[in-house]
């Protein structure tokens, strides 16, 4: 089956074509209303997940995963090496924008799992400190 076709047809406003049928969708906040019916929505931004409670653990490990898909444009660590809380360790590039991955805590890096233009998967877990 073809995926629907959808067209922003002004800001907020909808065109959505699937089959021989289509929709006016109309997105205003946190709600979408379709054909008169209106649908609560909530927007799940992986950017704003919280990290794993253990990312910030004096013990054990802490793994630097990618928010977003993307390409890897520095590693600025190296296994072995020493690092402090908020030390870059790895840029990632995503949309256009570069973001640096920065250690959670302070540790030693045991794992850099990706190098420089290796393309990653959000969630991919890209290096890890003990």
């Amino acid at each position: 089956m073809k995926p629907p076709d959808i067209v922003e047809a002004e800001p907020g406003v909808f065109s959505v074509i699937a089959g021989l049928a289509s929709w006016e969708v109309r997105v205003a906040g946190n709600e979408i209303t379709v054909g008169g019916h209106r649908f609560p929505v909530e927007v799940d931004d992986p950017r704003q997940w919280k990290r794993s409670s253990r990312a910030g653990d004096a013990r054990g490990h802490a793994s630097i995963a990618a928010a977003m898909p993307g390409k890897i444009v520095r590693v600025l660590v190296a296994v072995g090496d020493e690092v402090v809380a908020g030390q870059g360790i790895l840029v990632v590039e995503a949309m256009k924008m570069q973001n640096e991955l920065k250690a959670p805590r302070d540790g030693r890096v045991t794992a850099i799992e990706v190098m420089e233009n290796d393309s990653v998967n959000a969630g991919a877990v890209l290096a890890t400190i003990e």
